[in-house]
Parts: structure tokens; C-alpha cells; sequence
């Protein structure tokens, strides 16, 4: 399976691409990290990053898109922008109707260190090992971005099975087929 994993963030949102199954160790396909100006208007820093995402998309083809889940930080302002890149990145992936995938930077760091309560250094040093890189991704946004599509490609099965299950058993909400999106020629009110 291949993963784009993507650490959302308006200066700087990070992106990692992984191919790997679970119970193998992953390969790293691609790493990097898009930065956009402070000076520049919310909405051309938006459109930048969509574009990158959109690229990234098209160069890669992943069967799959993981984005970090923003639910908390001290920063309302930094959150806000974070929340912003997330979307317009998965705003891309559905239009290129891949997928997504959304997990929290503790589901993350268990997954790829153990410790819901890593910090960066420890997820770079496990991000490291696990790929077999020469040396650590920098900036830690692009670590992070590679940790989340170890940990899609690690944990994306289990929890498809895991909702397959609960659906056949009639426990939770139910879990739709297949995944259909709409095609709009344009807009009419």
C-alpha cells in the first residue's frame, strides 16, 4: 500500500510518502516538506499548499491519504492554520478521489514509537529506524508526515477489518460500501 502522509501547517506542511504492509518494514518513497510565505494572503498560502498536495498526488498515486487530526493547540491561531492546511489538503485527495484518513499525533506516536506521549526526537529516531534511513528527515515535519503513513499502513487494515466486523455484527454506525463522490458541473442555486 502506498501512503501519502501529510503534517498539516501553513509555514511549513509536511509530506511523506511510504509503500509498506503491515508486518513488513515500510520503504520510504518520498519526502519533503511545502513551505509558504507569511506575507502572502491566507488564501494564496492555501492555494499553495493545495497545489503541492495536488502535484504530490499526481507524481505518487497513493491509495491512500493520512492527515494529522488538529484537535488541540495552545495557539488558537497557529491551530486555525493548521486546520486550514488540513483541509485544503484533504480537499485534493478528494478530488482525486483518494481516500483519507485522520489520526491524532498520539495514535501516531504509539504507532510508531510505543508511546502515545513521544516526543519529536523520539518519533525522527523511530521514523529513522523503522524506514532504515542514512539520516533523520528534517525539518520534524516531514518526520512527522512519514509517521503518519507508517502508521496508516501499519494500522489501516486492522481497523477496515475491525469495521467490517462491527457492521456485521450490527455494533456502531454503519460502514458504507463503497466510497462515492459527487461530481458537480457546476453550481446552480
Amino acid at each position: 500500500m502506498l501512503v501519502l502522509g501529510i503534517d498539516p501547517g501553513l509555514t511549513r506542511c509536511g509530506w511523506g510518502v511510504v509503500e509498506g504492509r503491515p508486518g513488513a518494514r515500510p520503504t520510504a518513497v518520498g519526502v519533503g516538506v511545502v513551505r509558504t510565505s507569511p506575507d502572502l494572503d491566507l488564501e494564496l498560502r492555501l492555494l499553495e499548499v493545495h497545489t503541492a498536495v495536488t502535484a504530490l498526488l499526481r507524481e505518487h498515486r497513493p491509495a491512500a491519504v493520512a492527515i494529522e487530526r488538529v484537535f488541540h493547540q495552545n495557539n488558537k491561531g497557529t491551530a486555525t492554520g493548521t486546520a486550514q492546511a488540513a483541509g485544503v489538503a484533504a480537499l485534493a485527495a478528494a478530488q482525486a478521489d483518494v481516500p483519507v484518513a485522520w489520526h491524532t499525533p498520539s495514535e501516531v506516536k504509539a504507532a510508531i514509537s510505543g508511546s502515545g506521549r513521544a516526543d519529536k526526537e523520539q518519533v525522527t529516531l523511530m521514523v529513522t529506524r523503522v524506514l532504515g534511513l542514512a539520516t533523520p528527515p528534517k525539518p520534524a515535519d516531514a518526520a512527522d508526515a512519514l509517521a503518519l503513513a507508517i502508521c496508516h499502513v501499519w494500522r489501516a487494515p486492522a481497523q477496515q477489518r475491525l469495521r467490517v466486523a462491527a457492521l456485521a455484527g450490527g455494533i456502531g454506525a454503519p460502514v458504507p460500501a463503497a466510497r462515492t463522490l459527487p461530481r458537480w458541473t457546476g453550481i446552480s442555486r
